[in-house]
């Protein structure tokens, strides 16, 4: 009788295991992540997602060391497609959405300059994600950059290590900061406004942030890895991007 009880006590764990998965998640899609989990919920009761929540590079290392992620949301392809070269994901990599760049201040602000308002003399901070970790770091580079002026005011950077750290530093420590526009439509940052503390940067400036969607070697068995990796490409999970400031094609 103890042996049966055992064996059922054993069976049961094994099934909350198996309905439990281990997601990496791009900073920049933490403001939509909650939402889309709540719309999956809804044919999926008995799953849990633990969210993972990081900078793409970062994300990457720990999956190369062997940690027990089942899906990746990158915020750019790069990342996905080495970890598909190097056999660590089983599905070729996908856009599931495409970000944008916003300059955001808690002042109000100037916007009519465009990028070059980041030339004035009363903005003496820069908020800026890592090029090192963060792809939007990447991208905030390449725009100021093409817009010829990157080597002026690089010594204003002030480096979040993520996309929501750089939001962080330029909601306390910094006169203005280059942010994803996801951001914005967190309950927390409503009261900003646009043209008033926010702008979002010419496209022009930089190549599309195509953030890219893989499946790892530890979903190979796991029937709800797969189904929220398909539910991300759903109508529904698209709605929700577009909800939160993304481009969906």
């Amino acid at each position: 009788m103890n042996k049966i009880i055992l064996l059922l006590s054993i069976c049961f764990l094994l099934t909350l295991n198996a309905a439990t998965i281990n997601i990496a998640v791009a900073a920049n899609v933490s403001y939509a992540i909650e939402d889309l989990k709540k719309e999956f919920k809804k044919s999926h009761p008995n799953t849990k997602i633990n969210v993972i929540l990081g900078s793409s590079g970062k994300l990457t290392a720990q999956i190369k060391n062997g940690a027990p992620y089942v899906l990746f949301m990158s915020a750019n392809m790069k990342y996905p497609q080495a970890l598909y070269k190097d056999k660590i994901a089983i599905t070729k990599p996908i856009v599931y959405a495409e970000g944008s760049l916003v300059m955001l201040s808690v002042k109000k602000q100037d916007f009519s300059q465009g990028i070059k308002l980041l030339l004035d003399k009363n903005i003496k901070t820069i908020a800026v994600a890592n090029p090192k970790t963060a792809p939007y770091g990447i991208v905030s580079r390449e725009a100021l950059k093409s817009a010829k002026i990157y080597d002026i005011i690089k010594s204003k950077f002030v480096y979040g290590e993520s996309i929501s750290q750089t939001v962080a530093y330029t909601n306390t420590a910094a006169d203005i900061g280059l942010i994803a526009k996801s951001a914005l439509y967190s309950s927390k940052m409503a009261r900003y406004k646009k043209g008033v503390n926010w702008m979002e940067v010419n496209s022009k400036y930089y190549t599309p942030i195509e953030q890219g969607l893989i499946l790892l070697k530890d979903a190979k068995d796991s029937s709800e890895a797969k189904a929220f990796y398909d539910f991300l490409q759903s109508d529904s999970a698209k709605k929700i991007f577009k909800d939160f400031g993304y481009i969906v094609k």
